[in-house]
């Protein structure tokens, strides 16, 4: 079998394992649906400005997109960098391709958490945030690749970092700061619109804010574009970027796997 095939099945056996333990069914319940309920609570039923809808409705595909790019930028390298300290990275390394089918199933792990974190908080938000269904296929569509996308450009990122890392709490203390103010800055909390030009420029290189605008056009009306930046969805760049940044991640990461384990 080829290597994606062997990533697929990794992927697949070890979520597995991980649906099967009820802490981390609880877990994923309390910190997820748990937190989101919160920010809910916190921010209310008042209106974003310029658009009819509910902070907390355009709020809840920027915390869809940020409990995406936090799984794999934050989850990721800590699950890695625990690996590196029991040698399971060790043992990939002297497989044929076996870095890539390691990486390859972190991915597929990864996605099928955002998965089930994303039913989770919808099946909260639809009566809570006043949040609908994708009510077109293109909607149904547009939501596969933005969380398929999504998913590739944090994951060999992650991948990288938690190489890196000396252990899995030294990437939790690294990471918990920076990724807090990308999420402030990237408009998946409230429009971009309110922050300066300089810090729109920067949100927009990262896959972040591209994630929460690819969401947003799912989840939200087109009434909603009065706040977005150029009163538009620009879902192609979006894909763009977000490929652009999968691509490079996966052509970097296993080299860089490979270079940290061979020193």
């Amino acid at each position: 079998m080829n290597a994606t095939t062997l990533g697929l099945r990794r992927g697949w056996t070890e979520q597995l394992n991980l649906w099967s333990d009820r802490k981390e069914l609880l877990n994923a319940l309390v910190g997820t649906v748990g937190t989101y309920v919160v920010l809910v609570l916190f921010i209310g039923d008042n209106d974003v400005p310029g658009a009819p809808v509910s902070m907390a409705a355009f709020m809840t595909p920027g915390f869809l997109a940020f409990a995406v790019f936090s799984t794999g930028l934050m989850g990721l390298p800590m699950l890695i960098a625990a690996d590196r300290e029991e040698g399971t990275l060790v043992r990939a390394r002297t497989l044929p391709r076996g870095i890539r089918v390691y990486l390859t199933g972190r991915a597929v792990t990864t996605l099928l958490t955002i998965m089930l974190n994303s039913a989770l908080v919808l099946l909260v938000a639809v009566p809570l945030a006043g949040v609908a269904a994708p009510a077109t296929p293109a909607r149904w569509f547009t939501l596969a690749w933005v969380l398929v996308l999504g998913t590739l450009a944090v994951v060999p990122l992650g991948a990288m970092i938690g190489s890196l890392v000396s252990g899995p709490k030294t990437a939790a203390a690294m990471l918990a700061l920076p990724s807090m103010l990308l999420m402030l800055v990237s408009g998946v909390m409230f429009p971009l619109e309110a922050l300066p030009g300089v810090v729109r420029g920067i949100a927009q290189v990262f896959p972040l804010y591209w994630q929460g605008l690819g969401l947003r056009a799912v989840f939200l009306p087109e009434s909603v574009l009065a706040a977005e930046l150029g009163h538009d969805w620009p879902l192609g760049r979006a894909a763009a970027v977000l490929g652009a940044w999968a691509v490079g991640g996966m052509v970097l990461a296993p080299w860089l796997l490979r270079r940290v384990r061979g020193r």
